[in-house]
């Protein structure tokens, strides 16, 4: 539970470093990437400890990199809902419910 806290946290600091500049687009290139360089660090900061408590309490790099993969679809839809303001569609519904089938593949054996 811990993994997957720090991997959410570590989500949505990533999010907004690579998507925040979008409803700025007024704002010089040049400092979006600083901006966002400069969030990435916190997600990182999140991530490495996610990833290391999670392969060192039994999970395997695939499923930690499924679980980050859900995670990151699962954050960036709210974000893209809530700060983007962009709608949401029943394609992208059906393609959690596939990615959904993916993960249950990648955790059994």
């Amino acid at each position: 539970m811990r993994t997957i806290l720090l991997l959410s946290v570590s989500n949505i600091f990533m999010t907004f470093a690579w998507y925040g500049h979008l409803r700025n687009v007024e704002m010089p290139l040049w400092k979006a990437v600083l901006i966002s360089w400069g969030i990435a660090f916190f997600e990182y900061c999140f991530m490495v400890p996610a990833n290391r408590t999670g392969f060192t309490g039994g999970m395997n790099g695939f499923q930690l990199k499924m679980a980050q993969e859900v995670i990151t679809l699962v954050v960036f839809t709210l974000f893209a809902i809530l700060y983007l303001k962009e709608p949401f569609s029943w394609r992208y519904l059906l393609s959690f419910v596939l990615l959904i089938g993916a993960v249950y593949c990648v955790y059994t054996k």
